[in-house]
């Protein structure tokens, strides 16, 4: 009898939580026991709720993904998980930090425009972006594109203001001013589960198209996989309001967008293997390839008419292991990628005539972190980062250049009680080579950082952190038209911050809440000032930054009934000035696209027959050059959406309908000039899990 009761347990526990695999050896390997639970149900429910509860949790052999934490860290931490993002329909990385404060996302429209991320007002390359904490990198620029990687295959996203607190981090992690991870979601089967799928179709205005495929294996207790492949399409020919005057008060046309249809293909191969449950090891494979048609411009009366199109293709392969002890932790990191961009410009106006411009980037990147427990109280960290990246180009004057990377950080952290300290230092070493040049830079910097953590009270804290960080500059603005490298030194950045956290938990209810002040100096900005025309530029070491800043966020949980409810809030204010010099008429003015005033809110209601979502991200008043006036100024907007969602368990695994509804009043803005933003557009999808 206990056998057969261990059967029908076993194939309620896999229908009932998603086991597509696992009901289908159920059901033919169990038929005789399947057939006798519809003939008698009452045997089973002579089984209390309790026992049956009991039992089914003992044969979990999952765990949840660990994320970082938001109120017990020195440093500044969101985090939103996969669950979130899929509710707010979330589909790039960009999107997903539209929903975190202190950040400013410059987006130049559409699903294929440009997206850079820039926190708390440092700009976008003292950011820098990982996937599973190895960066992604672009001696290019500087700056990655957000919106080549989407969310599908993601189990979270963070973002760590000063550096996230971690017994294993990457140097290059310790050096940043703000890191923005992705984490890769790691399979998660229940007993007897073998294999997972996941497909997924969603469509929406404007030729929007987006079919998705989820493959996950586990082929023994120690190895697992998975196979992420997405593909993007959008026309991008969405209508948008042309006004003819700054003030945007008097005459207007509705226009539509032209030349501007994107599309992309994303692959992701994951391996997961456990030597044992302290000693692991990941390692992932990734292409992305994509074609954008980028539109001109619009302007007073006109929309510029352009082919200008990009052509980009990424793919590397990295791996991450890890092995922790009781007394030490040690973790090895290693990527190998290849990067190609292609531009052209084939529109016969142009004074040069077919114009195109190629770039292709290759890097090495190795990484080595420990931790070492001293005392109960005391831990001692070592990482060292080794980097080399190579850049050939059409475009530079000297179109090889190769740049040798090496960051070192020795780290201490001391917990006693209710106090947590920790403080490193980071040594950063950075060597070019261009061409046959004999003397090309060469930048070292030793920098700090100090973080406190003290525990007022069950679920206070209050936090403080100072850091400083540095960040060269790029191969453009070191070396792209010009026939010997510009003497620039790098821009220096000075972090401080003071927060308070604060976390309440009860059966029915949750509360969390943080409120961080911080101020941020930034010396030696540099600044691309426009040479003899448009298309050649010099650059300089001009700017002086200050930054004053509020963040806050708020996150209120709550249960009645069959009913639960989510609300989450973000304000930031930021006064970012232009310190450079007393005698220009910028001296005090707010730096481009900084606003002073931001912030968002979602609203989520999941019931047992519909789910239904609402997001409302504000941004304020910003300007689009260096000087505030009229002339610059880009006007303050709100973007609302509405979603819903229900799924339906079938027989064999799960269907889920998703509607969406963004700019819900069809708010016409513009986060770079000249760029219109889409205005109202619907999305449907359909996905099925079995």
């Amino acid at each position: 009898m206990s056998i057969v009761v261990e059967h029908i347990v076993s194939f309620i526990v896999c229908r009932r939580h998603k086991g597509g695999a696992a009901l289908l050896k159920t059901l033919l390997t169990s038929g005789v026991f399947f057939f006798s639970f519809h003939l008698s149900p009452l045997t089973l429910n002579a089984q209390t709720p309790d026992s049956l509860r009991r039992e089914r949790l003992d044969e979990v052999e999952i765990s949840a993904q660990r994320s970082p934490s938001e109120m017990r860290t020195a440093a500044p931490t969101q985090v939103l998980d996969i669950e979130h993002l899929e509710h707010t329909g979330a589909l790039q990385l960009s999107d997903a930090i539209k929903q975190m404060a202190g950040v400013t996302l410059k987006d130049y429209g559409g699903v294929g425009g440009i997206k850079t991320v820039s926190a708390r007002g440092l700009g976008s390359q003292f950011s820098t972006i990982t996937i599973d904490g190895i960066p992604v990198d672009d001696s290019q620029n500087g700056q990655v594109d957000l919106g080549r990687y989407t969310l599908g295959n993601a189990a979270y996203v963070s973002l760590s203001q000063g550096q996230e607190e971690s017994p294993l981090l990457s140097a290059r992690a310790y050096a940043a001013g703000s890191t923005l991870n992705m984490e890769t979601a790691v399979p998660q089967f229940w007993p007897g589960e073998r294999v997972k799928f996941r497909a997924g179709i969603e469509g929406g205005s404007f030729g929007f198209l987006s079919p998705t495929l989820l493959w996950q294996q586990r082929w023994n207790k120690r190895l697992s996989s998975s196979i992420y492949v997405n593909y993007l399409r959008s026309d991008g020919d969405y209508p948008f309001t042309l006004y003819y005057t700054a003030s945007h008060q008097d005459s207007s046309s509705t226009e539509r967008r032209q030349h501007s249809a994107v599309w992309m293909l994303t692959t992701d191969g994951n391996l997961f293997y456990t030597f044992a449950p302290d000693n692991t090891l990941m390692v992932k494979a990734h292409y992305m390839r994509g074609e954008h048609q980028l539109p001109g411009p619009v302007h007073y009366y006109s929309q510029a008419l352009s082919n200008e199109n990009t052509r980009e293709e990424v793919a590397f392969v990295q791996g991450k292991w890890k092995m922790e002890k009781d007394k030490w932790k040690v973790q090895l990191l290693g990527k190998l990628q290849s990067t190609y961009d292609f531009y052209e410009d084939s529109s016969s106006s142009s004074s040069t005539g077919y114009l195109f411009n190629e770039y292709r980037q290759r890097e090495g990147y190795l990484s080595a972190s420990t931790n070492i427990t001293l005392t109960d109280c005391l831990w001692l960290d070592f990482a060292a980062d080794g980097d080399l990246s190579r850049l050939e180009s059409n475009l530079a004057q000297r179109n090889e250049v190769t740049r040798t990377k090496l960051v070192a950080v020795a780290a201490l952290r001391y917990r006693h009680k209710a106090l947590e300290l920790r403080g490193n230092l980071v040594f950063n070493s950075i060597r070019d080579h261009v061409g046959d040049l004999d003397t090309t830079p060469r930048f070292q910097r030793l920098s700090p950082y100090l973080s406190a953590r003290y525990t007022l009270g069950e679920g206070t804290t209050l936090r403080l952190f100072y850091k400083e960080t540095f960040r060269t500059p790029s191969f453009g603005e070191l070396y792209f038209f010009q026939s010997l490298p510009r003497n620039l030194r790098p821009e220096r950045a000075h972090q401080i911050n003071l927060g308070l956290t604060h976390s309440l938990q009860f059966t029915v209810y949750s509360l969390q809440f943080t409120a961080d002040v911080y101020y941020n100096h930034v010396s030696d900005k540099i600044v691309a000032r426009p040479g003899h025309n448009m298309y050649y530029w010099s650059m300089e070491n001009l700017g002086t930054v200050d930054i004053l800043g509020i963040d806050a966020t708020a996150d209120f949980s709550f249960t009645i009934h069959h009913s639960s409810f989510n609300i989450n809030l973000n304000y930031s204010y930021q006064h970012a000035v232009d310190h450079s010099d007393e005698a220009s008429k910028v001296y005090g003015h707010q730096i481009i696209y900084t606003p002073r005033h931001s912030g968002g809110a979602s609203l989520r209601w999941e019931h047992p027959w519909v789910n239904l979502g609402a997001t409302a991200i504000v941004v304020g008043e910003r300007y689009s050059g260096a000087q505030n006036s009229d002339a610059t100024r880009l006007p303050a907007y709100c973007d609302v959406g509405l979603s819903a969602d229900r799924s339906f368990d079938l027989r064999i695994g799960t269907l889920t309908l998703r509607a969406s509804l963004m700019n819900l009043f069809d708010v016409q803005y513009e986060v770079v000039r000249s760029y219109p933003m889409m205005g109202r557009n619907w999305r449907l999808g359909v996905t099925y899990e079995f």
